[in-house]
């Protein structure tokens, strides 16, 4: 029965992922923000960023038919089919949607209260080039599962949404939005109520038990689901044995050479670990066996650089301040102020050493994702910080090729869809980003986003943000 139990599980997914696949209509509330909506339309004369780390090609046109990439090939040798909608793409780039892994649809809006974005955040997502995105936590309940199923059905313009049921988080955090789990009965129960209720995903926080973890991580595997955590409380080592899928945060929160850290009790909020790796060197003997068996354990580590340099003195302003709420921007701006004058902030090591991690742990064989957690203090805007977080990829080291890879098929293979999407590739739904320059050479360029296209349909990301600007923060 068990058996027969998790096939119907598991099938059932499969058919979610079947029907998401399919072309979604085009609600009225949508519509405004369209610019393309055509059973067949041809990109010609493009450069083509397919996302799988090849070298870009020129002169390349892309057919899309009925929401998937129909054809693609040189521009003199690819046939346009009669009645496609032709743009010319001369001069801009194709490349695949962003896949972020580490995403809100929340804001800090106060103390220890976050305020439920779903409408505003989702559209500036897909602004910014995000098609596909997994929410890292959950402080509102049902909201994001709904918004993601309206999405679905065409009836909201946002990405496709992989939505993370509310924290499994253990006393300690005081957060008002939180239950805090007592036992392991606690996170077994959770995790079956919340996946019953369409959650597709699952994150542990810092003050779990590594039982609970282990009991939270079993319970959504039988249903064909991944948890990934923010932790503190547990090892990266301890939570891979618990049989985690992912850890957030890069190597900042990582505990596992924290002096004296005892088992299950978190030691300063993070701030000893990021303290601990700043003092690491990533190529030492005992950090190399610990990525080997993060990598044995198929453990992959999501990047949050953009969070990280909120904390840091000398960065600059995070883009898109513009479209919060008033009160909002200028609070981070005093913020940020005060962070700048911090001239005893951890951060000024340890923002480097962060990203020498990451890069490390790539070159050992890891599997690096991204995503850029707008919430901390604040500041950071969806879609304009995900553009950021490329450009701090390749500040990190990584090319410009690589830090796309990693922030489109890298993403869509950890979350299971990379047969349709995350690269540019015949028969992949038609998820792509056209942008005005060549982020090959330069990745700033990833901000001069022009069209944003979902399952073939073009959006407008123009029109998206300013549907929102100034209002970002109050729905």
């Amino acid at each position: 029965m068990r058996r027969l139990g998790f096939l119907f599980l598991v099938s059932t997914l499969a058919i979610a992922m079947e029907a998401e696949a399919q072309r979604a209509p085009v609600g009225p509330s949508t519509r405004s923000f369209v610019r393309f909506d055509t059973a067949v339309l041809a990109l010609t004369n493009a450069r083509v960023i397919d996302g799988t780390g090849a070298a870009p090609r020129e002169n390349h046109t892309v057919v899309i038919r009925d929401g998937r990439i129909a054809s693609m090939g040189p521009t003199a040798s690819t046939a346009v089919p009669a009645g496609a909608l032709t743009v010319d793409m001369a001069g801009k780039t194709l490349m695949p949607g962003l896949v972020m892994v580490h995403e809100h649809l929340y804001y800090p809006v106060g103390a220890g209260t976050y305020a439920n974005l779903t409408e505003s955040f989702s559209r500036l997502y897909l602004a910014g080039g995000v098609t596909s995105m997994r929410t890292g936590g959950n402080m509102n309940g049902f909201a994001e599962l709904l918004v993601a199923k309206a999405i679905a059905r065409g009836e909201k313009p946002g990405p496709f949404i992989d939505a993370t049921a509310p924290y499994l988080e253990g006393p300690g955090m005081g957060f008002n939005q939180v239950v805090a789990l007592r036992d392991t009965s606690d996170a077994k129960a959770l995790v079956s109520y919340w996946a019953a209720q369409g959650a597709t995903s699952f994150k542990a926080y810092m003050n779990i038990s590594r039982d609970e973890l282990r009991v939270a991580a079993r319970e959504a595997h039988a249903r064909g689901l991944k948890i990934t955590g923010h932790l503190c409380s547990v090892t990266y080592r301890e939570a891979a044995d618990a049989g985690i899928d992912d850890l957030e945060h890069g190597f900042f929160a990582m505990n596992d050479f924290v002096p004296n850290k005892k088992p299950d009790i978190c030691v300063g909020r993070g701030g000893a670990a990021t303290a601990s790796m700043a003092q690491l060197d990533p190529n030492s003997a005992d950090v190399q066996a610990l990525f080997r068996y993060l990598i044995e354990k198929k453990v992959a580590v999501t990047s949050t650089l953009t969070i990280f340099e909120t904390f840091t003195p000398g960065r600059p302003l995070p883009a898109g301040l513009d479209v919060l709420l008033p009160q909002l921007r200028e609070e981070y701006e005093r913020r940020h102020a005060a962070t700048a004058r911090n001239t005893q902030s951890p951060y000024l090591k340890a923002f480097a050493k962060g990203m020498a991690f990451e890069r490390a742990f790539v070159k050992a064989g890891g599997t690096l994702i991204v995503g850029t957690d707008p919430t901390g203090g604040g500041g950071l805007v969806p879609g304009f910080s995900n553009q950021r977080a490329l450009e701090l990829l390749v500040e990190a080291g990584f090319s410009p090729l690589e830090a796309i890879r990693i922030g489109t098929l890298n993403g869509a293979t950890y979350l299971g869809r990379g047969a349709l999407t995350g690269s540019l590739e015949v028969g992949k739904l038609a998820d792509l980003v056209v942008i005005n320059g060549n982020p090959a050479v330069t990745i700033g360029d990833v901000r001069k986003v022009e069209w944003v296209f979902r399952q073939g349909v073009g959006y407008d990301p123009a029109a998206m943000i300013q549907s929102v600007r100034g209002k970002a923060g109050l729905w």
